[in-house]
């Protein structure tokens, strides 16, 4: 017989600001790998970060503490851990008083921090001994990092930070490790990586497992589940909806899908009757869509030899490329092919783009024009802005989405009524009605993302760039969006870059497909679907 490694009755899961679910009941027996799922706010990320110690669980009858074995041993891998990482490092960025970029912590460094090495604040201090063989550890090679130890977490791809994070959670010596929508943003190697790694893992959990190491999935969609997945455990409306097998759960998936597909029409036409309602709002505020006319003869984006790299290590090499209006674009390429680079040459975010050939709306970047006179001309949805916006946290969503229409990271203007009415109605377009004034913090990564796509959309930019928009998203959240950007797109009035490595993401207006191949000379591909 199995023994229990977790027995949870009746209890609430709480933190400093109150109960987040008031009652739940579950088992976690030895050689069980379990998949945690649910709706964006439905509860799952509350349990989940109980587990982790970052919240509690409250034996409701007698108001005590509920310890469970993986108390202070439990390591989360998650887009929310990433981002963390990636704000510590700019925290850390020393590049203003060495004149010359900080490289910051290397993935070497890093994964040392859980093998005697020192610590983020110390980082110039010497390693252990352990670092100059990492490369021979299994850890190391089940995750895929060998090649990428000596770069820079700043210079990492989204999907080689969380194959880092992956690697060094496992060294860890933890006793419970939870991968939270590990697949999101992964190309198909890094997938396969993933997958194989996760195999190798619940075999030795049957086994007797690796330094004690549980295992737990946590996923926003039924989508890519590894076949060794034994059982799940569902949250909606911060109750639990499901707890069984992943046999017994597949069956109502099927039957939930058959309903879904049976509804789709109705609430499709639905959601673009309230988007159409929205859009003629904005239309009537600033007639946006006839500032942003752009003769057809005008490139929005034009590159020509363009190289980016540091340390010897070129990211982009003799690009050229130009987007006309209208001509909506999926960029695809293998995790660190150089995507987000690319995007952020557009955005501004990345300095080289000053020692380069690029143009931007028929002006050469470097030539007096501001950051503000580029971005009032984008709608941006990537890694970095959620970054940014949930360093502020506390904001309320009301004012994220208003801050669309001023290109800032907040709001620090007086918003007028016209902008507080398209904020209710663009709220109210994506399921938020009546939570304008709550916090952005307060949301689960997925909503935070809905979010940040209704504010790029808000004042129908003239290009809309979106790096991984889906990231985090439910299915219902994901289908509402993925509606939403081919609206958008064939409104006439905004260019869609869209990156994203889930081939169900595509849309169907991006019939222009730019492909980077590193290591490739030339290093990208232009495809024109007919």
């Amino acid at each position: 017989m199995n023994d229990n490694l977790i027995s949870l009755k009746d209890v609430r899961v709480q933190d400093l600001h109150g109960t987040k679910i008031e009652s739940l009941d579950w088992q976690m027996q030895a050689g069980e790998a379990w998949l945690v799922i649910g709706p964006n706010g439905g509860g799952k990320a509350d349990f989940l970060q109980a587990l982790a110690g970052e919240k509690q669980f409250i034996n409701n009858k007698t108001n005590k503490v509920e310890d469970t074995i993986f108390e202070k041993s439990a390591e989360t891998v998650s887009l929310e851990r990433a981002a963390l990482l990636i704000q510590e490092e700019r925290d850390l960025d020393e590049s203003e008083y060495i004149d010359k970029i900080d490289e910051g912590r290397s993935g070497r460094r890093f994964i040392c921090e859980v093998l005697g090495g020192p610590d983020a604040k110390h980082r110039h201090l010497p390693l252990p001994p352990i670092a100059s063989r990492l490369e021979t550890l299994p850890e190391v090679k089940l995750c895929g990092v060998e090649k990428i130890l000596d770069r820079g977490l700043k210079f990492m791809s989204t999907g080689e930070i969380r194959r880092t994070l992956l690697c060094r959670a496992l060294l860890s010596g933890k006793k419970l490790l939870i991968l939270s929508d590990p697949f999101a943003g992964l190309d198909a190697q890094s997938r396969s990586i993933l997958l194989e790694f996760f195999q190798t893992m619940v075999g030795r959990q049957n086994g007797g497992g690796l330094n004690g190491t549980s295992i737990i999935m946590a996923m926003e969609r039924y989508h890519e589940i590894p076949q060794t997945i034994t059982n799940v455990l569902e949250f909606t409306d911060k109750k639990i909806s499901f707890c069984g097998t992943k046999a017994e759960y597949e069956k109502i998936v099927e039957q939930r899908n058959i309903q879904k597909n049976a509804n789709r029409k109705s609430e499709k036409e639905a959601f673009l009757s309230e988007l159409s309602e929205a859009q003629n709002a904005l239309s009537q505020q600033n007639a946006v869509s006839r500032q942003n006319a752009v003769s057809a003869e005008q490139s929005l984006v034009y590159m020509n030899q363009v190289n980016v790299g540091w340390d010897g290590h070129e990211v982009l090499k003799d690009f050229s490329w130009e987007v006309l209006p209208g001509e909506h674009w999926f960029i695809r390429g293998p995790n660190g092919s150089g995507k987000t680079t690319l995007l952020e040459l557009i955005t501004g975010d990345n300095k080289q783009v000053f020692c380069n050939d690029v143009w931007l709306f028929g002006q050469k970047r470097g030539t007096g024009e501001s950051i503000w006179d580029i971005k009032k001309n984008l709608g941006i949805v990537s890694y970095r802005l959620h970054v940014e916006y949930r360093m502020l946290g506390g904001t309320e969503l009301e004012n994220v989405i208003i801050s669309g229409f001023h290109d800032s990271i907040g709001l620090y203007e007086k918003k007028t009524d016209m902008e507080i009415a398209a904020a209710k109605k663009w709220l109210k377009l994506a399921g938020f009605e009546g939570r304008e004034h709550e916090s952005f913090g307060n949301l689960s990564y997925g909503e935070q993302r809905a979010i940040l796509i209704i504010r790029a959309a808000v004042k129908s930019p003239k290009i809309m760039i979106l790096d991984e928009p889906c990231h985090g998203l439910d299915e219902q959240y994901r289908q509402k969006i993925l509606d939403l950007l081919e609206t958008v797109a064939n409104s006439g009035t905004t260019t869609l870059l869209h990156v994203t490595h889930d081939p169900t993401e595509v849309l169907e207006a991006e019939k222009h497909i730019l492909e980077l191949c590193p290591g490739e000379k030339p290093m990208y591909k232009i495809i024109v679907k007919e």
